[in-house]
């Protein structure tokens, strides 16, 4: 038995929703009431905490390089196989995607209707664009109980992987190439889909913005980066002086900065970044310590409009990551084991996940970005002085793209410096 499950994201590539209409034969409407919506900023909160563990672990295992991901991705892809799941699987999802909140699974689902509503209504109203889709892929001899074909009837795709397994791989490349607009042309090799494989679980996504307000050309300057105190680089550094919204931030021991894209009358998305004020090794790990979902939502309040000399590096960034360690190391439960239940989907078979990638590129430049020498900078100060301050992003630091209506973090990453080949 061969089980593979895929996220494919691009910020030119980014993120996956599934769209999941009844949770095991459930029957609720979708209504934008204050129930769902409840549920929702549940789920929101969630998913803040999930990219904050998500990061720590990987950071833990990769400390010296880019990372970059879509959470948002991730936890709904985990989210769906949590709807199919049960027993200890169940409970290792539950845990892992930080759903102590929800009595049972309706709950989650409640929120995630809602999720999904709100997803699409802004799809159709967007200024920036951004667009997910998921698959599942199961063999075409695999049984899916009546109840969960209904709950994922547009995302179930059947395939004859036993008999034309090659055919099956060019239809899922297909998928994501489409999806990406391009910018993923080739998921798979030949060899990765096979006669046993049975379920491919694979996400797609595509995000494009536009700043709200542009950084000139002109102004992009070969500049020194440290990516350690005794390690340095010359990136192309972007810079542009505007009025952003800025804080010093003690409880999450670094400074936030937000970058705003284009905006439309429902959407508001930002990118955030939060910079350490001195280069050490520990500097990163102590913002990652801290965030959470309130941690977040003060940095934010916290912040006021203020002129800035932003200084920020001009990158790009293509990630294929393993995710099964990372996920184990978050304590995912039996997910990826052959005592795996997920009963959900199928009891004809004893379905289980054996492999997880997820595939994440993001461009950061002048115009927007397409899915992101002094040790010390500044300090923490209460004051709020009249001069520009000075945002100088010349040594590691995390990023997000955050939905601020929502309060979901849509992708996240670490940058340390140019990519090594």
């Amino acid at each position: 038995m061969r089980i593979l499950w895929i996220t494919v994201i691009c910020c030119q590539l980014f993120t996956v929703i599934p769209f999941v209409r009844s949770q095991l034969c459930l029957a609720d409407d979708i209504k934008r009431n204050t129930e769902y919506k409840y549920r929702a900023k549940n789920l929101y909160k969630g998913l803040t905490i999930f990219t904050a563990n998500f990061l720590e672990a990987m950071h833990k295992g990769n400390p010296n390089e880019n990372l970059f991901f879509s959470p948002f991705s991730l936890y709904h892809a985990l989210l769906l196989a949590y709807f199919g799941s049960a027993n200890q699987t169940e409970k290792g999802l539950k845990e892992v995607l930080q759903l102590h909140w929800a009595n049972s699974k309706a709950d989650v689902f409640k929120g995630y209707q809602f999720e999904k509503k709100y997803r699409d209504n802004y799809e159709a109203n967007s200024s920036v664009e951004f667009s997910s889709i998921d698959r599942f892929y199961f063999d075409e001899n695999i049984q899916l109980n009546p109840c969960i074909e209904d709950v994922v009837v547009d995302e179930t795709r059947k395939l004859d992987f036993k008999n034309q397994p090659e055919n099956s791989l060019k239809e899922i490349n297909y998928f994501v190439n489409e999806a990406t607009k391009g910018n993923i042309p080739k998921l798979f090799g030949p060899g990765d889909v096979n006669q046993q494989t049975q379920l491919v679980l694979a996400n797609a996504a595509y995000f494009k913005g536009s700043w709200a307000s542009k950084f000139d050309i002109k102004d992009t300057k070969r500049e020194i980066f440290y990516s350690k105190p005794d390690e340095l680089h010359f990136v192309q550094m972007m810079s542009k002086n505007g009025s952003y919204n800025h804080a010093a931030n003690e409880r999450l021991g670094c400074h936030v900065l937000e970058i705003p894209y284009e905006k439309s009358e429902k959407v508001n998305i930002n990118m955030i970044v939060f910079l350490p004020p001195a280069v050490g090794e520990n500097a990163l790990e102590k913002v990652l310590n801290s965030l959470t979902p309130e941690a977040l939502h003060e940095a934010l309040q916290d912040g006021f409009e203020r002129e800035v000399q932003l200084k920020i590096p001009k990158f790009s960034t293509e990630k294929t990551i393993e995710l099964l360690p990372v996920l184990r190391r978050m304590r995912v439960g039996d997910l990826f084991d052959s005592s795996a239940n997920l009963s959900g989907f199928s009891t004809a078979t004893n379905l289980h996940l054996d492999d997880a990638i997820q595939k994440a590129k993001i461009t950061l430049n002048e115009e927007g970005s397409t899915a992101a020498a002094a040790t010390s900078l500044f300090s923490f100060r209460s004051s709020r002085p009249a001069e520009p301050a000075v945002f100088h992003c010349n040594h590691p630091f995390l990023y997000m793209i955050y939905d601020q209506n929502s309060r979901a973090i849509l992708f996240a990453g670490i940058y340390r410096g140019p990519d090594k080949n």
